[in-house]
Parts: C-alpha cells; structure tokens; sequence
C-alpha cells in the first residue's frame, strides 16, 4: 500500500470523440485529497503505451495506468482516494476509498481547485492541517525465516552467531516479519539460562529422514520484534560447543543439521506465532552448510506437491572452508527423492583419496545450496571473488564461477547499541571519540584484571578468535619469542585446536609478566580486550568478512590485519 502523498492518482476524463488523447488538456493530475465522480465498479482500468501510433494514449509522469470514466456523473457517488493498491511487481491493482459520508470535512480543499487548475499541467498541493507524515519503513514487507546453527545470545562460536543474532533485529525493525530457527542446545551447564525466557509451544512434529520418522519440538521466545524459535532434539542436548566437544568435532552433526533444515522448513508451516503462521510465502535466510539442506528440501520435497511455490531462498555463505561433506552412501539418510542425488553428488580429486580402492563419492550440503539456491550472498564484496578463484573456492569455484550472476558479496554489519563505548557496561570507563580519556583507564583496568604490570605506556596487542589456522595462529606462534623481546604485552582469548590452548598456556607461564591467553569465550572480556588494547591484532590466512576489525575501530583500537577477503575491503592501508 502506498501514499498518495509519494505517488500521484492519474485520473484520466473521457473525452470528446473528437478530441485526441494525445492533447495534455485533457489529463487532469490531483495529489490527496483526491475525488472520483465515479462508482469504481463500473469504471475500467486501461493501460496506455506511449509510443502507440496515430489516436493512441500518451503516458503521464505518473505512471501507464489510468480511468476511464463510463458512468454519469451523480454528487452522491463521490469517494475520497485514499491510498492505491500494488503487487509485489509495483502494478497497480485496485483503490481504497472513503465513502462519501467522510467527505464533508475535505469539501473545502475541493473547492480550490478550480477549473483553471484543471486545464493547467501545474499541481496544486492543497495543506491539511493537523496531519503527520509517516514515513515507510520498508516499501514491501516479507515474512523472513533465518536459519542457522547459531545465534547470539544463545549459542556461540563466532561470528556467524554475532549476524544471526543482529541481523533479525535489524529486519524487524525495517518492518519485516521475522523468524530465526536454531537448535536448542542443552549442556547442562549455567549456559542454559539463556534458554529460561523460551516456552515451550507444545507443538511436536515429525520429520522422515535417517530410516524413520523423528520427532522435534519447538521452544518461542519473542524478543527485539523477532521470533526465535528453538528446535529441541535430544542430539542438540549434550555438552560442548555446537559442533563439538574436547574431543572433537561431533560424529553425528550430519544428523542434527538435517534435523535443523527439516524443522525450519515446517515451522512456517505449523507454528502460530503471535494467532497466525507465517504461511507459504517466505523468504528463506540459509547460513552455511548447517543450513544448506534448505534450499534443497524446497525443491526437491515442497515445491512438487505444490506447497511453498511462491518461497524464495538465499545461500548465506560465512565460511566456505566447511561444506558439509559426508560419505554418499549417506544420501538416503536426507528425507530426499533419489533423483536429486545429482544436486549434493560430490567427487573428491584423487590426489584427496584415502586409498587405491576409494572411489570419491559423497554427498556435499554446501553444493547442493549453491545448486538450488535463488540467490548466493557472501559476507563481503571481497569474499565473493575470492570464492570464485582456485585458492579460495575450496573445490567450488567453478561452480560459483557459473553462477555468478546471482552471486554478490554484502559486508557484515555490527550491532552499534552492544558494541558503544561510550555506553558499554562491560568496560571500566566510558569514552567517545570526543574524549579518549577513559580508554587509558580501561587499559589499566585490563591490565589489573589480568595480573599483568599495570603501564599504561607499554604498547598493548590483542587477539580475539578461534584458535584455528585459518585465524593465523600458527604465524603468532612463530614470531612470538621475538614479539616477547620488544617492549610490549600480549592477550589472547579463544578457545579451539587443543594444540593452541595447551601453547597459549605454556606461553602465558613462560612469559609471566608480558603474555596472557585465556582459553575459551568471555563476552565481557573480549569488550575489555578491546577497549583496553592499543593494537588489535588478526593475522587470518583467509577471512570471509571479520568483525573484530570492525569492533576494533569503534572502539578505537588500531585493528593489523592480512590484507585478504573482507580485511581488504573494511579497512584502509595506511603507511607511515
């Protein structure tokens, strides 16, 4: 629906038979208040092409669409335009109107405009008084399902649960209808409570897939203007991270995550959210492979019968690196038809064989998105090229290559209200780029914290990340010993490869007074590392986006990163 105050009504009089429609007299423009001298339902819409030759209608400013008038004029069928009607594609069709019994109290705006303004090609715009604009929010509202396997603050490893976590936020507010569907992961543990404000909607449902019918349920929590929507399962309840534990990554995630898509593509279905489900007409957000199953159920499962015709998916590619790729014969474990095996059909090169006898067939999640997706976004305009070279695809780059008119690369965004320091409550003093003052005090605050020698002289370098070699550990590793003999101090927080952890702790006791690795992940902390550290230090072999640089400059932390993905394209090279 639209204003009339942003788009003009056409209304076009029927003229003499002698008259041309081509004569512009003869097209009268009126903005709100506008009246039609006509009943609606005997009046036909037309469609006039400007470049109709001989007697043919010429188009007006504001857009083909026009009324001919075929009834007499009577004073008593007068109706004000409020506002037209439009599809999806921006075409007119239809009119809401205000009867004549609310007409009185505009019939004084009616009277200026006189039968000169009529035959003059200016528009008066008439002042109503008392009336506010409203300015739209969005020009088309959608009904969003974001899938993932993580979303901040529930679950966490990185920064795909930061994006799951702020992006829904931000589409409600633009006035989308939104929903996030992401596992419920029970440890048994304090973490838990970020679960206690989801209810349970007593709403089970079974999914067919790995030899049987599975049955899940649904937990709600409606927070921010978002509905977050919880699969429990009892695969998602054990200790660990997500996709692991200290012992390694977890055998059966194929399982899960083929739960997760199966239950993300009911949900719209079956729940109802606020009185009302979302319906078929969706638009789905499918965040690396945990979700790549997605687009693939839309089409192979839905969409034959007839259900989700009008649904669209977009491929939200993180991480490239991870695909999801599992031995073939576990194809029949999906919930799919057979002959879509094509779509997630993947053969390994023979040098990446493990044996003579290994033929290379598997299944690859991540492919099977690509395939079918309606659209493949990448977190940075960087990235998107990058995954289309040999060095970065990852074995897909020529098949992102083929479909690059539906690829493109958005920069990741941050959430500005959590991540503020001059309002974080994290930090042990406030600042802004007004005053500075306070981010000496928060570097004496993390210094104290962390028992190291409290200098606020002494050159301060942070790293906040997985301990995994795509963060580039192994090159801090290596120039560490020489790092230790300059004048500085270091702080590390993550958690991952078991080989990091045990150096970032033989590290920290080796260099006492100038070196401290937390392991694991530490909301407040990373804040404090971020305010209270001079350098912000984030050496990645590959980086789809990256956040912490981000976080960095707001914070006023001199982020040093390697020039690649989306460290190239949010940060500028500055050589002194």
């Amino acid at each position: 629906m639209e204003s009339l105050e942003l788009v003009p009504l056409l209304l076009l009089l029927r003229p003499p038979p002698s008259q041309s429609f081509n004569n512009s007299r003869s097209i009268r423009q009126l903005r709100f208040p506008s009246l039609l001298n006509s009943k609606t339902r005997n009046a036909n819409l037309r469609s006039f092409s400007g470049n109709l030759q001989g007697g043919g209608g010429a188009t007006s400013q504001d857009g083909p669409f026009a009324f001919e008038d075929q009834v007499s004029h009577h004073k008593d069928d007068r109706a004000l335009v409020l506002a037209r009607e439009t599809d999806d594609f921006g075409y007119l069709v239809g009119f809401r109107l205000l009867p004549n019994s609310g007409l009185e109290e505009f019939m004084n705006v009616s009277h200026s405009i006189t039968e000169e303004d009529s035959s003059s090609d200016e528009v008066e715009k008439p002042k109503v008084e008392d009336t506010e604009e409203e300015e739209a929010k969005t020009r088309v509202s959608h009904n969003i399902v974001v899938v993932t396997s993580e979303a901040a603050p529930y679950s966490k490893t990185g920064g795909l649960a930061d994006v799951c976590g702020s992006l829904p936020i931000a589409l409600a507010s633009r006035g989308h209808r939104v929903m996030v569907v992401t596992p419920r992961y029970i440890h048994g543990t304090s973490e838990d409570l970020k679960f206690a404000g989801a209810v349970d909607l007593d709403q089970s449902t079974k999914v067919f897939c790995f030899g049987g019918a599975q049955e899940i349920g649904f937990y709600h929590e409606y927070r921010e203007g978002v509905d977050w929507v919880f699969v429990d399962h009892p695969s998602f309840h054990r200790p660990g991270n997500p996709y692991g534990d200290k012992f390694g990554t977890f055998g059966d995630n194929q399982f899960r995550f083929t739960l997760l898509c199966h239950a993300a593509c009911e949900a719209p279905l079956v729940l109802p959210l606020g009185g009302f489900s979302y319906g078929e007409k969706c638009l789905f957000l499918a965040n690396d492979w945990h979700a790549s199953l997605v687009p693939i159920l839309l089409a192979a499962k839905y969409r034959p019968h007839g259900v989700y015709k009008d649904a669209r998916s977009i491929l939200v590619i993180h991480n490239i690196a991870h695909q999801g790729v599992e031995p073939a014969i576990t194809y029949r474990n999906l919930g799919l038809p057979s002959e879509w095996y094509g779509a997630l059909e993947w053969v390994f090169p023979t040098w990446a064989r493990t044996h003579a006898l290994d033929t290379g067939e598997a299944v690859n999640f991540l492919k099977g998105a690509v395939v079918t997706a309606d659209r493949i976004v990448t977190v940075s305009k960087g990235y998107s090229w990058e995954i289309t070279t040999s060095e970065g695809g990852c074995g897909l780059h020529d098949l992102l290559s083929s479909r690059k008119s539906i690829l493109s690369g958005i920069t990741n965004g941050i959430d500005v209200t959590e991540w503020d320091p001059s309002c974080d409550k994290h930090i042990a003093c406030n600042y802004s780029a007004d005053d500075l003052s306070g981010k000496a005090e928060c570097k004496i605050s993390l210094q104290k914290e962390l028992g190291l020698p409290m200098r606020p002289d002494c050159p301060m370098i942070g790293f906040i990340g997985r301990l995994d070699y795509q963060k580039g550990i192994d090159l801090i590793r290596l120039a560490m010993p020489e790092l230790m003999e300059a004048d500085v101090q270091f702080v590390m927080l993550g958690s991952g490869n078991p080989i990091y952890e045990d150096w970032m702790r033989a590290t920290e006791s080796i260099y006492k007074d100038k070196f401290r690795g937390w392991v694991g992940f530490n909301v407040p902390i990373s804040h404090k590392i971020t305010a209270g550290c001079d350098i912000l230090l984030m050496p990645s072999a590959f980086e789809p986006c990256g956040l912490n640089q981000l976080y960095a400059m707001r914070y006023g932390t001199i982020p040093v990163v390697h020039e690649t993905g989306g460290l190239r394209v949010s940060q500028e090279n500055i050589n002194n």
